[in-house]
C-alpha cells in the first residue's frame, strides 16, 4: 500500500539568513520524523521529503508560514516505502550548482511554459509562430539514460556546471528553434533557461515543474521511459508510481 507522501519543492528567493533557518527546518523535520534533504543558500531553497502524509502536510504548513515560501506548491507522489535513509539539511553557496554567480532567478525568470501548451507544441511540432520545436535535457547523463524526451537533445553533460558551456559550443544549432529547457522538477531548467538567454538565444522556455509536474497532468506524452529520482526509488514512471524495468513504454 502506498502511504508514503513523497514532495519535491524548490523556490528561488533570497535567504540572508539560511544558517538560522537550518536550524528551525531541522528541528521541525525531526518532530515530524521525516527523511530527506532540504538544500538552502542565498538564493533560495531546494527540498526532498518523505513521510506519513499528515507529517508532510505539517511541515508544508509550517514553511507556508514564511511568506517567501507561501506560494510553494510541492509536486507529490506515492511510495510503500520512505526512499531516504536519514534527514539532512544543508548551506550550500546554490542550491543548484551552475558557478555562474550572475543567473539569479529571483531577480527574474525567464519565460516558463505550462504543460499542456509543451504537449500541444510537441504534438504540432512548432509553436504558435510556427517556429520548429526542441527539447533539451539540461540533466546529467546518467538521468538521461533513465528517460527522455523523445529527440531530445542530450549534451551528456557530467554535471550541470558544465551547461553554460555546451550552450555556447552549440548555440548556432538552436538560434532559429524554440527551446524547451527541461529537467526533473525545473530547478535546472529555470537557470538554464536564463543562462540561453543571456547567451543571445531568443526563443527560450523552462518547463514549468519539471518532467514531474509534466508527467503529472498530460500522463507523459512525448516521453520515453522513467525519471530518474535522487532518493532509493531510482525512477518514477510516467503514473509517478516506481518505476519497474518491465513497465518502460514509450507514448
Amino acid at each position: 500500500m502506498n502511504n508514503i507522501l513523497n514532495i519535491s519543492a524548490y523556490k528561488f528567493v533570497p535567504l540572508p539568513d539560511a544558517s538560522d533557518l537550518r536550524e528551525r527546518l531541522t528541528a521541525r523535520c525531526k518532530d515530524l520524523d521525516l527523511k530527506g534533504t532540504i538544500l538552502l543558500a542565498g538564493e533560495g531553497i531546494n527540498l526532498f521529503l518523505a513521510g506519513p502524509a499528515q507529517a508532510v502536510r505539517a511541515f508544508v504548513s509550517m514553511l507556508a508560514q514564511d511568506n517567501r515560501f507561501a506560494d510553494i506548491v510541492p509536486k507529490e507522489s506515492w511510495s510503500e516505502d520512505v526512499p531516504f535513509k536519514k534527514m539532512l539539511v544543508k548551506v550550500k553557496n546554490e542550491i543548484i550548482r551552475m558557478n555562474h554567480p550572475t543567473i539569479q532567478p529571483a531577480q527574474g525568470r525567464a519565460p516558463a511554459l505550462d504543460a499542456h501548451t509543451a504537449k500541444r507544441w510537441l504534438d504540432q511540432g512548432h509553436d504558435d509562430a510556427g517556429r520548429p520545436v526542441v527539447t533539451l535535457d539540461t540533466r546529467n547523463d546518467f538521468e538521461v539514460d533513465a528517460g527522455t524526451f523523445k529527440g531530445a537533445i542530450d549534451w551528456r553533460l557530467q554535471k550541470f556546471s558544465q551547461f553554460p558551456d555546451a550552450v555556447l559550443a552549440h548555440k548556432n544549432e538552436l538560434q532559429d528553434k524554440t527551446v524547451i529547457s527541461f529537467c526533473t522538477g525545473g530547478i535546472r531548467c529555470e537557470k538554464a533557461a536564463i543562462f540561453m538567454r543571456e547567451a543571445g538565444l531568443p526563443h527560450v522556455y523552462q518547463l514549468e515543474g519539471g518532467i514531474l509536474k509534466y508527467f503529472e497532468e498530460t500522463g507523459g506524452a512525448h516521453y520515453e521511459g522513467g525519471c530518474f529520482v535522487f532518493d532509493e526509488r531510482r525512477a518514477v514512471g510516467q503514473d509517478l508510481e516506481v518505476l519497474k524495468p518491465e513497465l518502460k513504454t514509450s507514448t
